[in-house]
C-alpha cells in the first residue's frame, strides 16, 4: 500500500533461496489479470471463484473499471489479492513440480493478507472475505476521519520524523532508504510535503489511495478488524512469513493476528524485511500481481537482488523458459 513504481529492471533467471512477495492497495489498475484470465485456465478459476465468494462480478470491473469504482477500498483490496493469487496460480500451472520454492513469503501491507493465503494460514475464501472486511473497515474509516498518502524521496529517516512532528502526520511505510510513505489529514500532508521539500526532499508524490491508512486515523476499524479476525481459525504457515511491522519471522496464530492488527494503524517496515530476508539468505524475488511495485522496491534496496514479477501470461512464459532452461 502507498508504494511508487521505479524503472523496470531487466530480469534475470532465479536461483537460491527464493522469496515471494504480494503488493499491496495502490497497484490496482483498470485491465488487471485480465491476459492472465484469458491465458490460464488456473487462473481463470480464481477469478470466478473469486466472484462466486463476494456475490458480485469483481473480475469484471478489474477488467473494465470504472476507475472510480476499483479505487475503492472495498473493492481495490479483494482485486489486488485476487490478481495476485492468480498470478501465483497460472505460474504453478505451467511449471508444476518445477515452480519455484519459497524459502519465505510476505507482502507489503495488503500483501501480507496475500501470503496468508499463499502459505495456508487460511483459504482463499476465507481470506477474500476478510480482506473485502478489511476494506469496508478502512472505508468506513477513512470517511469519519478523511486523510491523504504521500511518498517523500531523497530525505533520510530521521529527517522526515522531525517534519511528521512538526505538522502532525505519520510515517506509514518505510519503503527503502531513500523512500518513505507519510499518512495523516490532508491539509497536514500539503504541510508535511513543504516542509520535507524544504528540509532536502527531492520529490514527493501523493498517492493513489483514498485514506490516511497505517496511522492513527485506522483507529476507528480495529475493533471490527479484530471480530472478524476471531472468528477465524489460523493455521501455520507452510511457509515462514515476514512481519511487516518488524522484518522478522511470524509463526504463532496470535502473533500473526497481532500483526495485522497492529500495522492497521502503525507503520510498515517494508526495508527492514527485505534486508532481513537478503540476510537470510534469499537472492531471488517473485513479486505475484498487478505492477511492479515491490520489485523496483527490492532493486532500490539491493540492487544485486535478483527480481521477477508475474502478472501476465508473457512473463509466466518467460520465467518458464528461463527456470526449464536452468534446470
Amino acid at each position: 500500500m502507498g508504494m511508487v513504481e521505479r524503472e523496470p529492471q531487466k530480469e534475470r533467471v532465479i536461483h537460491g533461496k527464493t522469496a515471494y512477495v504480494f503488493p499491496g492497495q495502490g497497484s490496482q489498475t483498470v485491465g488487471m489479470g485480465f491476459e492472465l484470465y484469458k491465458g490460464s485456465e488456473a487462473a481463470r478459476r480464481v477469478f470466478d471463484e473469486a466472484d462466486k465468494v463476494l456475490g458480485f462480478n469483481l473480475s469484471k470491473l478489474m477488467f473494465e473499471g470504472p476507475k472510480t469504482e476499483l479505487d475503492l477500498t472495498i473493492n481495490s483490496q479483494p482485486a489486488i489479492m485476487v490478481a495476485s493469487i492468480a498470478s501465483a496460480s497460472g505460474l504453478r500451472e505451467n511449471l508444476g513440480e518445477k515452480m519455484p520454492k519459497s524459502s519465505f513469503v510476505t507482502g507489503h501491507s495488503l500483501g501480507l493478507w496475500t501470503s496468508l493465503v499463499e502459505t495456508g494460514v487460511v483459504d482463499f475464501k476465507t481470506g477474500l472475505k476478510l480482506v473485502r472486511e478489511r476494506g469496508r473497515l478502512m472505508e468506513e474509516a477513512s470517511k469519519e476521519r478523511p486523510g491523504d498518502m504521500a511518498a517523500i524521496i531523497g530525505i533520510d529517516e530521521a529527517t522526515l520524523e522531525d517534519v511528521c512532528r512538526q505538522s502532525g502526520v505519520y510515517i506509514a511505510s518505510v519503503n527503502s532508504n531513500d523512500q518513505i510513505i507519510i499518512s495523516g489529514k490532508k491539509m497536514d500532508i500539503t504541510s508535511a510535503i513543504d516542509l520535507a521539500t524544504a528540509r532536502g526532499a527531492k520529490k514527493a508524490i501523493r498517492l493513489s489511495v483514498r485514506g490516511a491508512f497505517h496511522s492513527p486515523l485506522m483507529e476507528s476499524a480495529k475493533q471490527g478488524l479484530e471480530k472478524a479476525l476471531s472468528r477465524i481459525d489460523f493455521n501455520s504457515p507452510r511457509v515462514p512469513l515476514i512481519a511487516n511491522s518488524s522484518g522478522k519471522l511470524l509463526i504463532r496464530e496470535d502473533s500473526i493476528k497481532a500483526e495485522l492488527i497492529k500495522t492497521l494503524c502503525g507503520p510498515v517496515q517494508w526495508r527492514d524485511a527485505v534486508v532481513n530476508m537478503l540476510g537470510l539468505g534469499v537472492d531471488s524475488f517473485l513479486e505475484f500481481g498487478s505492477g511492479k511495485v515491490l520489485t523496483g522496491l527490492i532493486k532500490r534496496i539491493n540492487p544485486e537482488a535478483q527480481t521477477v514479477n508475474i502478472d501476465s501470461p508473457s512473463s509466466i512464459q518467460k520465467l518458464a523458459s528461463e527456470w526449464q532452461l536452468k534446470k
